[in-house]
């Protein structure tokens, strides 16, 4: 099973093949070019993680072995950055694990403390921004990391509580950019669709790493099992989604999207293809900032499982960082 140290060693590539990228390999190396045939990228398929590739491309025989011998992910996207499929490594046979995900008792208590650490993370990233003017939302989510913990609600009832804690999280993030609202999937405005898109490429690194392990993906504890949704992954994101949620927002005042090119088609608003490459490789800069601490909380989830200890030692998603 993959180490820390050699984990921290792993890279994420991403290639747009309607700028002209293309990907080969040379003996142990994949190497990424340009239109023009010149190299822009070289790495050791032992240090490769994962391979992002957006836009149409032409899958060997040869690619799809390396994956399967070096242990790297490959998830593919179209032009407009919609996942359409994943050839994704995976520990194979951990049946052990599974049983203990299918047999469990303590799901909503699980999804209790996961929602409970969102929205302690999510507090925090609000503290990062120190202006006075927040103080109130912070003790607002105060009040309901207490009720929390001092009370016992079922799924719905957790549900209910991250839904009012997200609506005051979002209004205080995003209040001077004319905020409207958190729509997942609707795209109703530029910073929705960004939230869309940066969430997606945490999902399919947190899926990555949980791979690593054999975790069934389907067996979630917060969000239930329904048809081809990977409920463990929508469960594990939860603490982890604030890292976008900031990265956008210095964008946003650093004016790093100022000349960004958004659309707008029925109703739902995209970015235009050149731009949507600059923002993937600034919110997967982020992520990998902190995934030391996406693999310790992944790593200490995994042994709490599988180790069968009680709920008072369920791990907590804590992210230290580079946030300036």
């Amino acid at each position: 099973m993959l180490t820390k140290p050699d984990f921290l060693e792993k890279k994420v590539i991403f290639i747009f093949t309607h700028q002209g990228e293309k990907i080969t390999f040379k003996n142990d190396n994949v190497v990424i070019k340009d239109k023009d045939g010149n190299i822009k990228f070289q790495l050791s398929c032992y240090n490769l993680f994962a391979l992002f590739i957006v836009g149409d491309i032409t899958l060997s025989s040869g690619i799809i072995s390396r994956s399967k011998k070096f242990g790297f992910s490959i998830i593919l996207f179209t032009q407009s950055f919609k996942l359409y499929t994943a050839i994704s490594f995976t520990l194979e046979g951990n049946f052990l694990l599974h049983e203990k995900q299918y047999c469990t008792n303590l799901s909503n208590d699980i999804a209790k403390r996961i929602i409970l650490n969102k929205i302690i993370n999510q507090r925090d990233f609000l503290k990062k921004l120190r202006k006075k003017e927040l103080k109130e939302g912070i003790a607002k989510l105060n009040e309901t990391i207490e009720k929390l913990e001092k009370s016992e609600y079922d799924n719905y009832g957790i549900m209910g509580l991250e839904g009012t804690s997200a609506k005051i999280y979002f209004n205080r993030m995003f209040e001077p950019f004319n905020w409207q609202g958190r729509q997942p999937r609707v795209k109703r405005d530029e910073i929705n669709l960004l939230l869309d898109i940066g969430y997606t490429v945490l999902f399919n690194y947190i899926e990555a790493v949980l791979n690593i392990y054999g975790f069934d993906l389907y067996k979630g504890n917060l969000h239930r099992e329904f048809y081809k949704r990977k409920s463990l992954v929508c469960d594990i994101i939860e603490p982890f989604r604030p890292i976008v949620d900031y990265k956008i927002r210095k964008m946003i005042n650093l004016q790093q999207m100022k000349d960004y090119k958004f659309t707008k088609y029925k109703e739902q608003y995209q970015l235009d293809w050149k731009d949507s490459s600059h923002f993937i490789g600034e919110i997967l800069s982020e992520i990998m900032s902190y995934k030391s601490d996406i693999f310790d909380f992944i790593q200490q989830y995994y042994r709490w499982f599988m180790k069968g200890e009680d709920i008072t030692k369920f791990p907590k998603a804590v992210l230290k960082g580079d946030i300036n």
